[in-house]
């Protein structure tokens, strides 16, 4: 009977164990299987210049991704982030082209292009109580009208001759590593330290756990609210200048394309970490798992509406997990 007893127990905590990994881990499994699929199905996904052309190619998302964690994690959204980097890009291109600014000058004229959209956003949201998704909603339409209005209807500026060191941010490398590459990891790295490790992201995490609760302990909601809007907004605007440097030109509405991607990375995420928080390792990880998927199915020769279908469907699929593992998460 005591063996009995004994086996039953050792049994219901294996089970424990086995569901409780599921719960933590249940999205890298997810992970390691799509990983596992497209090495099996799609030539050259495994070869070291695919895996970096994945990296490459995700840099723009990730910086993107990594401004929209930090508005998340204060309990927001900003939906305008990709006009950010429309900003960031447009701003570049007038001051090299019309102006004929240094490529150093270009970029800090970019970074405060695109701080203007999350200064727009931090009045409406900080001053005005608007909330942050009809805030954002309403910042990107109101910067995407402006970019056509500026572009007579949606035309792009370009402007081939830009420097080689402005270009060389998109398509150069140091030391054999791709510069855009580097850029994403310098502010994956800054984000990590600001957002995980700062007294500035301790308070910005409390602030989007309980806003209340944050006021009551004494931090300056409304100052923190405001500056994270402008960090992330300035963030984006890099991206941009990433954008335009590869494509030596300002094209309106671009940014737009990033928008869902960086909402689908920072909730991807948020699904691995044992809060459900949004978190900097995690973001980094839904981007690159976004991307994967998106050059796998590539690889493969789907064709385009196809593959744009199935891409969603697996984004809608991750996030649903994601809430899945919330819940599992909470009865455990």
């Amino acid at each position: 009977m005591s063996a009995a007893i004994t086996e039953k127990v050792n049994t219901a905590s294996s089970g424990f164990r086995l569901g409780d990994l599921l719960v933590k881990y249940g999205f890298l499994v997810i992970i390691v299987c799509f990983f596992v699929f497209f090495s099996a199905n799609a030539n050259a996904f495994l070869s070291a210049g695919n895996l970096v052309n994945i990296l490459e190619g995700n840099a723009i998302l990730l910086i993107l991704a990594l401004g929209m964690t930090l508005v998340v994690a204060s309990g927001g959204i900003d939906l305008s982030v990709g006009v950010a980097l429309d900003f960031g890009a447009a701003f570049a291109m007038v001051a090299l082209k019309e102006y004929g600014v240094s490529w150093q000058v270009a970029i800090l004229v970019a970074v405060v292009g695109g701080t203007l959209i999350g200064l727009l956003n931090a009045v409406l949201i900080v001053h005005l109580k608007v909330s942050p998704f009809l805030a954002t909603l309403g910042t990107f339409f109101i910067g995407s009208s402006i970019e056509r209005i500026y572009t007579d209807g949606g035309g792009p500026i370009s402007f081939r001759r830009v420097a080689v060191e402005y270009r060389n941010l998109a398509v150069g490398n140091i030391g054999g590593i791709p510069t855009e590459i580097i850029i994403a990891f310098t502010v994956f790295v800054l984000y990590y330290l600001f957002l995980e490790r700062s007294i500035f992201g301790k308070r910005i995490h409390a602030i989007g756990l309980q806003k209340s609760a944050a006021l009551v302990s004494g931090i300056n909601v409304n100052r923190y609210l405001f500056y994270t809007f402008l960090v992330a907004s300035g963030t984006c605007a890099i991206g941009g200048v990433i954008l335009s440097a590869n494509l030596r030109q300002f094209t309106p509405l671009a940014g737009y394309s990033y928008l869902l991607d960086s909402i689908g990375a920072v909730f991807i995420g948020a699904s691995m970490h044992p809060r459900m928080r949004p978190n900097v390792p995690g973001t980094l990880i839904g981007v690159l798992f976004l991307g994967m998927v998106a050059n796998g199915l590539n690889l493969m020769g789907l064709d385009f509406n196809l593959k744009a279908a199935l891409s969603g469907i697996i984004l809608v699929c991750a996030l649903a997990i994601s809430v899945l593992q919330q819940k599992l998460r909470k009865k455990s």
